[in-house]
């Protein structure tokens, strides 16, 4: 049985246009399988062609012949610095009318094959509008500085004034400012967050100076241009149908708001609070949440609420971060973003005509003229307010560049549009054109314009040799896990802090991003007495404002809390050795072992922040890798005191292995810094080869200097030992590795010598070097720990 309907429908040209839609019952779903269509396939209908008349395999073939036609041209694009999405838009227009004008294709078979392809599209920008909600802090548009509110919200009203009066002075229609309009303006005008995010995303620009302004200036744009596109709805909508309409549409809005903020919310905070602390959230608080938001999308349509907002509004409901919104984030966005929202833009692009722009109509070529205008105004905002601010012309064109970008919420937006019939096909080809240029030439120019690694160049080199033993002594350490409190602190008391030669420690707690899209770069105050229990890094700042208590005078502490993304971490952390001035970076080492030499954890996230740090050093870099003995974690209040090794120990032995090379300078400064403490015991053992292999000339002069400063301290032990290779380095170090509690080495990476000749095979880490790894091997015993420090 077949049901057909048909009807008429206005278009932005005013002209009259009848769709029929046909639709056959019982639906097939699931096919009887290939043998049997094999087996039953008619002279005009192959196998293939009857398979394709189920909706449940022709759906399956439709997704993986978006997804291959995708990545073929992503493959060939990403060459030019081009984003997936216009892959995806492209692939959408060569699998839509334009390709196949009139005929049928793989994809589009019938109109019933595209409608379930663009219901799944549909359903998954639902669920992207809920995430984008659920990552979104409206807090931070309460914390954003005076410049960042003036421009968020200028860079969307100066352009929509300019889009009204463009379009105004085009048309001079008594009936002007209609609903299609003004959704039309605010679109054109708007700052879309998930688009900006997903720009700074792709570009790693999320944690840069640029990246945080932009996304600032985003959020508190897009709720400037929600709540323009309300309030002139209504005005629109009293104008047309009378002001009775208003009020029943604002008391709805109001009911739906006050379920959503005054019951859902709370509800949500319980669930929070129901769960421990650093635990994971009930899989069933989960599922109900999923199901709010799934009945959300009814609820608004019975209140009559624009149905876009609805998902977003419960989002922006849901307790941002652990345990809730991490949750969500992490078992909703691999499907979401990898599945549904690239068959979603396919979709899109499959609506694209560019046969429609022969015959135009005047509608379309009025929108076309206010948008570019708009564009350009939205251009010259975005950025004269930040160089008047004093920020340099490029990172003020970069910045434009960033806010005019256009992406999957706009096309969404035209889309909808397009099927509702509110715009026509015309006006949907020539939008869809302003997206993709900007879309294609906004990511090359901002990556052009800006580049954050450059201020590194500029700085001022700084290391420990250049520190004088009386000068203050700048380190920064950074913390994953509690564990690594206690070993840093072991760390900075061996180095030997004084009044007259004090450290200044800035400690970085770094935290991965879960569950917001807005990266936090905290600077905890130390006036706050009780930090609250919802603070970053408690624990951590309360146990190194205790160790600076008792080094008073001689050690001062900042601290400070990054949450960002696991691969721009290092970002942070050069941000802040240039803010600090630093001289010496302290990484914890990714793997910690138990006591019995087992693996207790292992981070490769961990591993790829130390090696992007080591590839380009801001400072002098050590990576510590703990002893045994440092398996226990602090507790929230118990600060354990009582682990600090060299606090409890009359003599704390170091060794500090010696080959030659500005590695080991680094590392030997170091240590004679930590041997005026009269409870360091200091042995500089230096390997020498037998075969009387040496550097160049001007290694070895500094390498006889140094040496030749060590033999005249009386407080230092110096031994030198010759090696013929590898094997015997290997020996010598197995005997002597219980008598030390702290082994300081160099990197010396890619560095080939007699004394480590036949080690190089046996190397698995390449962040700490062959010698660092060899003390580091559950096999030497592993009480001990290990500093491998690189020059800058």
């Amino acid at each position: 049985m077949a049901y057909s309907n048909s009807g008429s429908y206005t278009t932005g040209n005013s002209t009259k246009s009848e769709a029929q839609v046909c639709l056959k019952f019982p639906p097939k779903v699931s096919s009887p399988g290939l043998m049997a269509l094999w087996s039953a396939k008619g002279q005009n209908k192959g196998t293939l062609g009857m398979l394709m008349e189920y909706s449940g395999p022709r759906l399956q073939i439709q997704m993986v012949v978006t997804f291959v036609l995708t990545q073929a041209i992503h493959s060939v694009l990403k060459h030019l610095r081009l984003p997936m999405f216009i892959s995806q838009i492209l692939a959408g227009m060569i699998l839509g009318p334009m390709v196949f004008k009139g005929k049928s294709s793989l994809i589009t078979s019938s109109d019933q094959s595209v409608a379930v392809l663009g219901t799944v599209g549909a359903i998954g920008y639902m669920f992207f509008l809920f995430l984008s909600g659920v990552k979104m802090d409206v807090g931070m548009t309460f914390r954003s500085g005076k410049k960042v509110i003036c421009i968020g919200v200028l860079t969307v009203v100066v352009p929509l004034m300019a889009c009204l009066i463009t379009a105004k002075s085009l048309n001079q229609e008594s009936q002007f400012f209609t609903n299609k309009r003004v959704f039309l303006a605010v679109t054109y005008s708007a700052t879309s967050f998930p688009v900006i995010h997903c720009l700074l995303s792709e570009l790693k620009l999320l944690n840069s100076e640029l990246g945080r302004l932009g996304l600032s200036a985003a959020l508190i744009g897009e709720i400037v241009a929600l709540f323009l596109l309300t309030i002139c709805q209504w005005v629109v909508d009293g104008l047309e149908n009378g002001w009775k309409v208003v009020v029943s549409n604002f008391g709805f809005f109001t009911v739906y708001f006050v379920i959503v903020v005054f019951w859902f919310r709370p509800v949500m905070k319980w669930m929070v609070r129901k769960t421990p602390e650093g635990g994971q959230i009930k899989n069933s608080y989960l599922y109900i949440v999923i199901g709010a938001f799934l009945v959300s999308h009814k609820l608004a349509e019975l209140l009559k609420v624009y149905i876009v907002f609805a998902p977003f509004l419960v989002g922006l409901a849901v307790p941002d971060g652990p345990p809730l919104g991490s949750a969500l984030v992490e078992k909703l966005e691999p499907i979401v973003e990898g599945l549904f929202m690239p068959l979603f833009v396919t979709t899109c692009g499959m609506r694209i005509d560019f046969s429609y722009l022969k015959n135009y109509g005047s509608f379309a070529k009025d929108q076309v003229i206010s948008a570019v205008v708009t564009n350009f105004v939205k251009f010259g905002v975005s950025f004269l307010l930040p160089f008047l601010w004093s920020i340099p012309i490029r990172d003020s064109l970069a910045f434009a560049f960033i806010m005019l970008n256009k992406g999957i919420v706009e096309m969404a937006a035209y889309s909808f549009m397009n099927d509702t019939l509110v715009i026509s096909q015309d006006m949907f080809a020539f939008v869809t054109i302003i997206v993709i240029l900007i879309a294609s030439i906004a990511p090359i120019l901002v990556k052009t314009l800006y580049d954050p690694s450059s201020k590194h160049v500029r700085y001022l080199k700084k290391s420990i040799m250049d520190c004088k033993l009386n000068d203050e002594l700048r380190i920064i350490g950074c913390i994953h896990v509690p564990a690594n409190v206690n070993s840093i602190i072991d760390i900075l008391n061996a180095s030997c802090p004084t009044r007259q030669s004090p450290i200044a420690l800035s400690v970085l707690h770094l935290i991965k991003l879960s569950g917001r899209a807005t990266p936090l770069f905290i600077a905890h105050e130390k006036q706050s007495k009780s930090p609250s229990n919802n603070s970053y890094s408690e624990n951590v700042v309360l146990s190194f404002n205790r160790f600076e208590r008792d080094n008073w005078g001689a050690v001062s502490v900042k601290s400070f809390t990054a949450v960002s993304p696991p691969n721009l971490m290092h970002e942070d952390i050069c941000n802040l050795v240039m803010d600090q001035f630093t001289s010496f970076l302290i990484l914890p080492f990714h793997r910690r072992r138990h006591v019995d030499g087992s693996i207790e954890s292992e981070d490769q996230t961990v591993r790829r922040l130390n090696f992007n740090i080591l590839q380009k050093p801001p400072c002098s870099v050590g990576i510590l890798v703990e002893g045994q003995r440092h398996v226990k974690c602090i507790n929230s209040r118990d600060h354990m005191h009582d682990q600090y090794p060299l606090a409890n120990s009359s003599t704390y032995t170091i060794a500090m292995i010696f080959m030659g090379g500005k590695d080991d300078w680094e590392a030997l400064a170091l240590a004679k810094r930590m041997s005026r403490d009269k409870s360091v015991k200091l042995t500089v053992i230096q390997f020498k080869a037998v075969d009387g292999f040496q550097d160049d000339d001007g290694d070895r002069m500094m390498d006889k200097q140094l040496l030749r400063n060590v033999k005249e301290n009386t407080r230092i032990t110096y031994i030198q030992k010759e090696v013929k290779d590898g094997p015997e380095t290997l020996t010598y170090l197995r005997s002597i590795v219980d008598d030390y509690k702290l082994f300081i080495v160099g990197r010396r990476y890619k560095r080939e010598d007699p004394q480590t000749v036949g080690l190089h095979e046996w190397s698995e880490f390449q962040d700490i070097g062959i010698v660092g790894e060899l003390l580091s091997s559950p096999d030497f015993g592993g009480k001990h720990s290990v500093l491998i420090v690189r020059h800058q």
